[in-house]
């Protein structure tokens, strides 16, 4: 059996009659830049996540970049984010201008550690970015109390937590502004690319609004220097049918999930974490070993398509190789890197599937036992 990392054309069949119906209705409306579809899926959106205004954008990286453009980040400003994280989320703050400050993860958990911040908050920090990295939200009160106490801005990067609770809320107003990816693998994807930001605050939300429109409110009126980074409407049309199935999707999610948590205690596979107040969204199931690379590559023998979430740490990356990081300046960042795995999980997963994951893997795990 081949059980793929995730089968996005599976998630198309499911919804082929409502999505080609949604599309044909945008060809056929000959509006094809911004216009009603995305302001529906923009109202939708901030509804689901119990925000007060969505703005729609052209991709992930451009949500986050352009929430911190709406909050001022500029030349000489820092930002601190996880050491752990896709490196979207330092680009965005080096688009600005600004400099990211990484701070380690939680090993536990993955996310930022809130016990670390204050020690990296300097004088030029303006904003700390936590990601609710693999579908499971940070713990972001303590964030959020460190954040006001000095003065400072909280945006959350969302990019992998579409549907996801924080004690009882779901993520999308907790802090000053979350920044969305509608990336096709995400747990809301598009056909293509595609990102949003969510906030309570009208300010940031109609800031945002002008400079993804080349800094136009009205055409060829130019209040601030912007860029073009706006939602495509066919992608919107899709995202507003997807939204409908999300919560059912994730809870399959879920129960494939329980599965391989029930299935691998207490073997030496270590298992995520999962802390009371949170209610992941599993848009990954990842797990370490310090094997890794020899399971990997017995579970590709046996068909389990795998993938590594990430294997090289933003600070270890030549693009930043200016900053002059060394790989021990963060140490928890660089062990994860070399012991994540991240399994396949997926919506339209089958129970069959599920089985041959756990066998395979519960294999690799009882060699040498009798």
């Amino acid at each position: 059996m081949n059980v793929p990392f995730l089968d996005l054309r599976a998630a198309y069949l499911e919804l082929k009659i409502e999505i080609d119906a949604a599309v044909a209705k945008v060809l056929d409306s000959g509006w094809y830049i911004l216009g009603q579809e995305v302001e529906a899926f923009e109202d939708e959106f901030a509804s689901f996540c119990e925000a007060g205004f969505a703005v729609g954008v052209a991709n992930g990286l451009d949500a986050i970049y352009l929430a911190l453009m709406a909050m001022n980040v500029g030349l000489g400003d820092e930002v601190i984010v996880p050491s752990n994280t896709y490196i979207a989320t330092w680009l965005a703050v080096s688009q600005c201008g600004a400099t990211p400050v990484p701070v380690e993860p939680l090993p536990a958990t993955f996310n930022l550690d809130p016990g670390r911040i204050a020690a990296a908050i300097t004088v030029r920090t303006k904003v700390i970015v936590p990601v609710h990295l693999y579908g499971q939200p940070a713990d972001l009160d303590p964030v959020i109390a460190i954040a006001r106490n000095h003065g400072l801005r909280v945006l959350e990067d969302g990019a992998q937590a579409h549907g996801a609770f924080y004690k009882g809320k779901r993520i999308g107003r907790h802090g000053d502004a979350v920044a969305w990816s509608f990336y096709p693998g995400k747990n809301l994807g598009a056909f293509g690319d595609g990102g949003a930001v969510t906030t309570d605050n009208p300010e940031i939300a109609d800031r945002i609004k002008v400079l993804r429109n080349y800094g136009s409110r009205k055409k060829y009126e130019n209040e601030v220097k912007g860029l073009n980074s706006r939602l495509d409407p066919i992608q919107a049309a899709i995202l507003r049918v997807k939204l409908k199935h999300l919560d059912r999707w994730n809870q399959h999610r879920a129960l494939v999930a329980e599965q391989y948590l029930k299935a691998f205690s207490g073997h030496d596979l270590v298992l995520p974490n999962v802390p009371i107040w949170a209610t992941p969204v599993w848009h990954l199931f990842v797990v370490r070993h310090k094997e890794r690379d020899i399971l990997r590559n017995q579970l590709e023998q046996a068909g389990v398509e795998t993938l590594i979430h990430y294997p090289i740490p933003p600070h270890s990356q030549r693009a930043y190789a200016e900053m002059c990081f060394l790989a021990n300046d963060f140490p928890i960042a660089t062990k994860m890197a070399k012991e994540v795995l991240s399994l396949p999980i997926g919506p339209q997963q089958t129970i069959e599937q599920v089985r041959h994951v756990v066998d395979s893997i519960s294999h690799f795990l009882n060699r040498g036992l009798s």
